[in-house]
């Protein structure tokens, strides 16, 4: 799927991540929806996830709290969207209750399509408030963080997989 096939894309606003990913849709869709699985891909290393509550259903918690070199960051917001094994969407712009954030910074969509023996094409979204917001986004190292990330969860995946594990 090309940005521009994306509903809603808009590319001021949108930062876009594509890549196939050599694991199924299932069991990556397991692994953005199951703490156990989070924590241990879900930021670049050596950074870390240090907490991890996900109540997957729209208007459930999706709250991280990652390490980063020693300051305890918390990431917290809502689903907005869930289609098992194919998306999710959730967003930092509000917490739990449906409370505005005071200062939200995006909104990610998660989409997972079979792309055959085994492999997803796997489309992360960023979309941001502003255009200031995704241009910084972009340079604080959106595609190589984003990327570290995905190469980290493929990896995960492959191992759970020679596990036999899910």
């Amino acid at each position: 799927m090309t940005p521009d096939l994306l509903p809603g894309y808009d590319p001021d606003l949108d930062l876009v991540l594509e890549r196939e990913v050599n694991a199924p849709r299932d069991l990556l869709y397991t692994c953005w929806t199951t703490p156990e699985h989070l924590v241990h891909w879900f930021v670049p290393k050596p950074h870390s996830v240090t907490k991890c509550e996900l109540d997957v259903r729209v208007g459930g918690a999706c709250n991280t709290t990652f390490n980063v070199d020693g300051v305890e960051m918390d990431n917290n917001g809502v689903y907005l969207e869930v289609v098992p094994n194919e998306k999710l969407v959730f967003t930092d712009a509000y917490s739990a209750g449906w409370k505005p954030a005071p200062e939200p910074f995006m909104t990610a969509i998660l989409l997972f399509a079979d792309a055959g023996q085994g492999r997803t094409k796997y489309t992360a979204i960023a979309r941001h408030r502003s255009a200031e917001t995704a241009r910084q986004h972009a340079a604080m190292g959106f595609h190589d963080g984003w990327g570290t990330v995905v190469t980290q969860l493929e990896a995960y995946a492959q191992g759970l997989m020679a596990r036999g594990a899910k």
